[in-house]
């Protein structure tokens, strides 16, 4: 049974983050293994006078297809899909993810060539349609996390039902700021990197796009960035587990990189193309109801008191112009030993902001 709370989060997802109207056709794909989530949000959207296309994924089956495409499968672009995204007004993704291990052992170059594919869906979709991402909590997510399923389900549910128009006045006043910066430097444990975000949009992650959400993200100039950094949080990519990631940049693009586990693939990542040896966003946690590391990005890069930076490609409302076919986030926790200075100004010491700021 469905406890009060998921009830609340799926209500959020269709009333706020998508703000689904009548008549508007909305697109729910839905990870079998949150059925009566994902069934809650179906209800929600058909009492809002909506149309709604419920699609449902099942663990295994992007493995399968990653095993078993050739190569003309891989880059073969799939007009059914696109036309009916172009026609949605909204979409919604409820992940529940069973097996974190699921691409583990694929060929990156596989799933990077399909990447590459299906861009001008991902375009399109983040562009020119109202959107949410929510992951539903699973006791598999729970122990991928290292925390019990009750703490982890509990820092979810706490991290999305918080007051969004109160929080979104904070996130807006940080961004006013932000906008107003040049020069970004980050020290701490293995790092000293310098970047320019002038004359880059700042924007505020508000709920609308993700759940939980509670960031502000820009782009950086992309041939500004120098130095090296170190990232204390795991990165997940392809079911794979890269630890320790440290790189270092010289006039915007990646030099070095390493890793105490799977260092090869975060090099096959990296050369994809050349918009992923780039940084693409800038982006700063600050939702502190969010308080441990899971190795799942879509918390992890929201916590209170770090930073992420993403390989690859930018958005386009940051005034971003790095292209990549990839978009990876990296993020560096900041509140044991770590500073953010902007225009020589230090703003955050330790995960602590100034209060002029937040």
């Amino acid at each position: 049974m469905l406890e009060n709370r998921a009830k609340l989060i799926a209500k959020l997802l269709v009333d706020y983050s998508t703000s689904v109207k009548r008549d508007e056709q909305v697109i729910i794909h839905g990870d079998v293994a949150a059925k009566d989530f994902v069934l809650e949000v179906y209800k929600n959207v058909l009492q809002k006078g909506a149309h709604a296309y419920l699609h449902w994924n099942v663990t295994g089956q992007r493995k399968i297809f990653y095993k078993y495409a050739r190569k003309h499968q891989l880059e073969k672009f799939p007009k059914p899909v696109f036309q009916e995204v172009k026609e949605s007004d909204a979409v919604i993704y409820i992940s529940a993810p069973e097996d974190f291990y699921e691409l583990k052992g694929i060929d990156a170059k596989k799933i990077s060539l399909r990447m590459k594919t299906l861009k001008p869906i991902l375009d399109w979709r983040v562009e020119k349609t109202k959107w949410v991402i929510f992951q539903y909590p699973t006791k598999q997510a729970a122990k991928f996390a290292d925390l019990s399923y009750e703490k982890f389900k509990n820092m979810v549910f706490n991290s999305c039902l918080i007051d969004w128009k109160k929080f979104s006045k904070k996130l807006n006043k940080f961004k006013r700021k932000l906008d107003r910066v040049d020069e970004v430097v980050i020290k701490g444990k293995k790092t000293e990197l310098y970047f320019s975000i002038k004359n880059r949009k700042a924007v505020v992650g508000n709920g609308k796009y993700n759940m939980p959400d509670g960031e502000v993200f820009t782009s950086v100039v992309e041939d500004s960035v120098n130095g090296c950094i170190y990232f204390e949080i795991p990165a997940v990519k392809y079911g794979n587990v890269v630890k320790n990631v440290y790189l270092e940049f010289k006039e915007g693009k990646v030099v070095k990189a390493k890793a105490s586990s799977n260092e090869k693939l975060l090099k096959k990542i990296i050369a994809t193309d050349e918009g992923a040896k780039r940084i693409g966003e800038f982006g700063i946690g600050l939702n502190y109801n969010i308080t441990h590391n899971t190795k799942q990005i879509l918390f992890d890069e929201k916590i209170g008191g770090t930073i992420h930076l993403a390989l690859g490609r930018g958005y386009k409302e940051t005034k971003s112009k790095n292209e990549s076919a990839i978009h990876w986030d990296l993020i560096k926790d900041l509140r044991k030993d770590g500073e953010i200075y902007f225009d020589n100004e230090l703003v955050m010491k330790n995960g602590v902001w100034k209060k002029d700021l937040l």
